[in-house]
């Protein structure tokens, strides 16, 4: 017996068309890492490997992956709550930098490093108190798991300079995430700018790198008006001109916008019916392959792929030009993908499709949640 469709597509040409535009159009000294917690899939994995300056992964098993990817590609690691294991493995593999999130895991590094006679680049990450442009996710200027509190900034440099077998590079300030102006994109990077400064003064210090994270949004809302990224990287050039000479890079780590374009998530409609007014779509799928709208909170945009086949016989219920809410195979009712949407027609055995599922779809759900089957990944 036929399984309904239910799977996710990931257009790898239109992947790296888009990743080539983005770094094109980054000013010198900037360079894009890929952050894998977006999407770690290995056939993405080696298609961003020769267009990227490297990954930023959060874990060991994201640095497997990256190894196993793309061997030789420069790696950071990040991440709020590194194991000692994690941290030993990094040094192993020869990343280029840790980010440091507190003063406890710099004394941990030391010692790791220092046992195994070698000394490790660092980065601290710092929770700016801000303020910050509005966006749709805070990472600093609030109290957050994220970074070392910018009033322990002294404690933390100085720590980084005396302990044996670190060497400070530089900071690491992500502060916004799914941002999607690029003038307040522009406004933060010069906040940084002048944060770093200003402690380079202070401490009397010499920056390699300044690592500004990402958080470049994709507009869920309304596809066809996304992040302006040339609009940005102009007013960047003029930025990065005032940067002090001495900062040999500046580090963008992208997950979101890089890869949420190239994937869809596409899932056969089961039925059509109303309850108590409404009109429920219900799909071969749901959160537990797609999490990504109920951990925003909204719609996911989607198309109806009309089917006209159906089994002789059958009742085909249908919904004509009327809201209709898209819930998924789960025994709960926060198993949603999109709500009180208008569709012209939909039925059982249509196809929704999903547009840019690409990133913090998959690697983000509860796949075994009802012990339901896994969908298909296709690699185009």
């Amino acid at each position: 017996m036929r399984e309904p469709v239910c799977r996710y597509e990931y257009d790898l040409g239109a992947l790296a068309r888009h990743v080539r535009e983005v770094v094109a159009a980054l000013p010198a000294r900037c360079r894009m890492f890929y952050a894998m917690k977006a999407n770690s899939a290995a056939p993405l994995l080696r298609t961003l490997a020769p267009l990227v300056a490297g990954f930023e992964v959060a874990s060991g098993g994201e640095l497997a992956k990256a190894r196993a990817a793309a061997p030789g590609a420069p790696v950071l690691f990040g991440g709020p709550a590194k194991t000692d294991a994690e941290i030993a493995e990094a040094l192993d593999e020869g990343v280029e930098r840790l980010h440091v999130e507190s003063i406890l895991e710099l004394h941990r590094i030391s010692a790791i490093a220092a046992r195994a006679g070698r000394v490790a680049d660092v980065l601290l990450r710092v929770n700016l108190a801000g303020p910050f442009p509005a966006a749709t996710l805070a990472m600093a200027g609030r109290p957050t798991q994220f970074g070392i509190d910018e009033r322990l900034v002294t404690e933390a440099v100085v720590a980084a300079k005396e302990l044996p077998g670190l060497r400070l590079a530089g900071f690491h300030l992500h502060s916004l995430s799914n941002n999607l102006s690029p003038e307040a994109h522009l406004e933060m990077l010069e906040l940084y700018r002048r944060t770093v400064t200003g402690w380079e003064a202070e401490f009397g210090l010499r920056c390699d790198v300044v690592n500004v994270g990402g958080g470049i949004g994709v507009n869920y809302a309304d596809l066809a008006a996304q992040f302006d990224w040339a609009r940005f990287t102009d007013g960047l050039r003029r930025l990065v001109d005032t940067f002090p000479g001495h900062w040999r890079e500046i580090d963008f780590e992208c997950g979101r916008f890089l890869v949420a374009a190239c994937g869809s998530y596409l899932t056969e409609v089961l039925d059509v019916k109303r309850n108590h007014g409404l009109c429920y779509v219900l799909v071969r799928g749901g959160t537990h392959h797609f999490r990504l709208p109920v951990s925003w909170q909204h719609s996911h945009p989607f198309t109806v792929r009309p089917v006209e086949a159906w089994p002789p016989g059958l009742p085909r219920p249908e919904a004509r030009g009327e809201p209709v809410t898209v819930v998924g195979e789960l025994c709960t009712p926060k198993d949603v993908l999109a709500r009180d949407v208008v569709v012209d027609r939909v039925r059982p055995g249509d196809v929704l499709e999903f547009a840019y599922a690409g990133a913090y779809g998959w690697e983000i759900s509860h796949h075994d949640f009802l012990s339901h089957p896994h969908p298909e990944q296709v690699f185009v």
